[in-house]
């Protein structure tokens, strides 16, 4: 499937799978990607935040990337995330490139002193250790401001934007001032898609993909026909789930995920500090619930 194709689908982000020392342990995501693309996952994302970018080491970022390229083996893109420290990004995109990633996601620059044009030099830089392959912007602060994430946006090879930032109103200024071939894409899953969709993205982001990859998929093909009502009541559905990844400032994201996979059982280990790990038995007890009602364990 054509990238920017895929981008108007179902983007799954994969969690990273630890062992019981607590080291990654990348073969635990077999079952995880069969399951994303036999469902009809559209693309599936390494070293984003529900892979637990920002507790990984840049060695482990590469090994997670090389083996996700070859457990996925052209089955769907695979994109790449890409960030912190402008070294570590470069190494980073180096080694996605070389494993060859259909295209780099860039983590937006988490620094307290971040000058909209220094994030242009940021997106440059890594655009020049890329090459050719497309660049795709995630962006969870839109406070630089309309016209500076337009010029983050006109970077040569930018393709697309992550957007992670509850402000639809926002983006519907943001799609008008930027060029006209960037795919705006909803990076607050499920549960945002419709509100996004509605002043133009395409396509969202979902950590739901890594245990229930039919129902992200559904949602998306309900948007896509405009089904705006069938599309809400299957976000309902999930509602519980998500409202678990939101609890404690959003620190059990990754938890209720890896929590899920667990009951599936699909143990992926557990969710680096600071994420909230283990979950709290109120918070286990009402996802058990939500798996058993929806038939995902029984």
């Amino acid at each position: 499937m054509e990238l920017g194709q895929a981008l108007c689908g179902v983007s799954g982000i994969l969690v990273t799978p630890f062992d019981e020392s607590g080291a990654i342990d990348p073969p635990r995501l077999v079952p995880v990607i069969d399951r994303a693309v036999a469902a009809g996952v559209d693309i599936l994302t390494v070293n984003g935040n529900t892979g637990e970018f920002y507790g990984l080491c840049t060695a482990e970022g590469v090994t997670m990337v090389q083996s996700v390229c070859k457990m996925v083996d052209g089955c769907v893109p695979v994109v790449a995330g890409i960030g912190r420290a402008l070294p570590d990004a470069i190494a980073l995109t180096h080694a996605s490139v070389a494993a060859g990633v259909d295209a780099l996601m860039i983590h937006q620059p988490p620094d307290p002193f971040v000058a909209p044009r220094g994030v242009c030099d940021y997106i440059r830089a890594i655009r020049d250790a890329a090459g050719d392959v497309p660049l795709i912007l995630y962006l969870r602060n839109d406070g630089v401001g309309v016209d500076a994430i337009a010029q983050m946006c006109s970077i040569e090879g930018v393709v697309g934007v992550k957007w992670a930032t509850p402000n639809p109103m926002v983006l519907k200024r943001v799609i008008a001032a930027a060029p006209d071939h960037v795919t705006w894409v909803g990076g607050l899953a499920e549960v945002w898609a419709p509100s996004f969709y509605a002043v133009g993205a395409r396509g969202f982001t979902s950590g739901l993909i890594n245990v229930w990859p039919e129902h992200s998929v559904a949602i998306n093909r309900a948007l896509e026909a405009g089904d705006f009502d069938h599309a809400r009541g299957l976000i309902e559905t999930m509602q519980v789930f998500e409202d678990i990844r939101a609890a404690e400032q959003g620190g059990a994201n990754v938890s209720g995920v890896k929590c899920a996979l667990a009951m599936l059982g699909n143990d992926c280990g557990g969710a680096r500090p600071p994420a909230a790990w283990p979950l709290r038995e109120d918070q286990r007890a009402s996802l058990k619930q939500f798996m058993i009602k929806n038939g995902l364990i029984s």
